[in-house]
């Protein structure tokens, strides 16, 4: 007798990856259990592949509909869902995106896909109680570099080697101009969203990489540091007032003794 495991597993590989041989003799009730089962697979396969689609909508005004359904038809049978959470579905996208057949005719294809998928997921953000520029009144100059911040959850950040901004912005205002000429140029973007909105900054590279570096989790005194690598002139001073100003840091934590806000 299986276990009711076992009858899942093998559910699960005869929807997924095809393997129907454990499960067809237990499938009862039927005429044709390989025809019933072979509806339940092309219902999962579209329904992810819908998913997909529905996530990238600009990627597929910028690639056409049949490059895409072709490609989200392939990401799913090759990179099944690994979580029960299908919002977080279609992270690794972008890169499978960049490497399918035609892809090298559009070289910033992954850099503007992984920004839609950013700006799918920053609209949907709640935005926390900031912080104010007083609740650092209390801490001497000389403990600042070990302090860690909290920043909004709709806060993402991205380089790229071209202006997807302007190419995206083309998309979400309906503009089709009669001529676009779109080259090369080096954007570090600031992207922050919440409750169905969302908004793209761009940056100068020293303030992005201490922004970054913040968000990722870094202290003031490291993300201040890779900022000076990037440009000697930076004044991680302003920078942090600026920041907190924008309203982006939501809490603080002074080195491993806990939260200070």
């Amino acid at each position: 007798m299986l276990s009711l495991s076992d009858v899942q597993n093998r559910l699960r590989d005869a929807i997924v990856e095809d393997a129907t041989g454990g499960i067809l003799p237990l499938l009862v009730g039927g005429r044709d259990p390989a025809k019933r089962l072979a509806v339940h697979r092309r219902h999962y396969n579209a329904s992810l592949a819908r998913a997909l689609l529905d996530k990238f909508p600009a990627v597929t005004w910028l690639t056409g509909a049949s490059f895409m359904t072709e490609a989200a038809r392939a990401f799913v049978h090759q990179h099944p869902p690994t979580a029960p959470c299908i919002a977080e579905y279609g992270e690794r996208f972008p890169g499978f995106l960049a490497n399918r057949l035609g892809a090298e005719r559009i070289p910033y294809l992954r850099s503007f896909a992984e920004l839609e998928w950013h700006l799918g997921h920053v609209a949907i953000a709640i935005d926390g109680p900031p912080l104010a520029v007083t609740a650092f009144a209390d801490i001497e100059a000389s403990a600042l570099p070990d302090i860690r911040l909290t920043l909004q959850p709709g806060l993402r950040y991205t380089h790229a080697a071209w202006p997807i901004d302007d190419l995206i912005k083309l998309y979400l205002n309906e503009t089709n101009p009669d001529r676009y000429v779109f080259e090369p140029a080096s954007v570090h973007l600031e992207i922050r969203g919440a409750r169905g909105d969302f908004r793209i900054e761009r940056l100068d590279p020293a303030n992005f990489v201490f922004r970054r570096a913040l968000a990722e989790g870094q202290t003031i005194g490291t993300a201040a540091e890779q900022a000076l690598e990037s440009d000697a002139a930076f004044d991680p001073g302003r920078a942090l007032t600026t920041l907190v100003a924008d309203g982006l840091a939501t809490a603080f934590a002074q080195s491993s003794q806990g939260t200070g806000a």
